[in-house]
Order: structure tokens, then sequence, then C-alpha cells
């Protein structure tokens, strides 16, 4: 019965992306382990806080990760 576990830094993903990866993962699994054992695979998606994520002595945020992917990143407006 095999597990799994994702860690992705928190707002990076969307829940389509998130479920997409689950999907692929769980595939890449049963090719590797037979169709039998589809039910008991497990994989689990868990999101770190922007920031407390370091590589290298660095904290990487979500806006690091999204420049690295080509992506903009929604700027959040005071009010």
């Amino acid at each position: 019965m095999p597990l799994v576990e994702v860690k992705v830094i928190q707002g990076v993903f969307n829940s389509e992306e998130k479920s997409e990866m689950i999907r692929r993962i769980t595939e890449t699994m049963v090719d590797i382990e037979g169709e039998n054992l589809r039910q008991v695979t497990t994989v689990i998606v868990e999101e770190v806080l922007s920031g407390d994520w370091g590589i290298g002595g660095n904290a990487l945020t979500t806006a690091d990760v999204h420049a690295l992917q080509g992506r903009a990143t929604a700027s959040v407006v005071a009010g």
C-alpha cells in the first residue's frame, strides 16, 4: 500500500493542478506496481506556508516560484 507525499509551497498550484498531480502520480505508481494496487495507492499533497521553505539557506515564497514558472503573481490591493 504505497503512500506518496508531495510538498508544495502554498498558493503555487490551484485545486485543479493538485488534482492532476494526484491523478498522474497514481497512474505512475499503477504503471510500476500493477492495476490491483490502484485502490490502495495514496497520494497526499501538503502545502507549506510561503516563506517556510528554504533552499540553499534562503526562504522561498509563492512569488519566487511563480517567477521561476514565468507566471505573474496576483497582487493584493490594500483597501
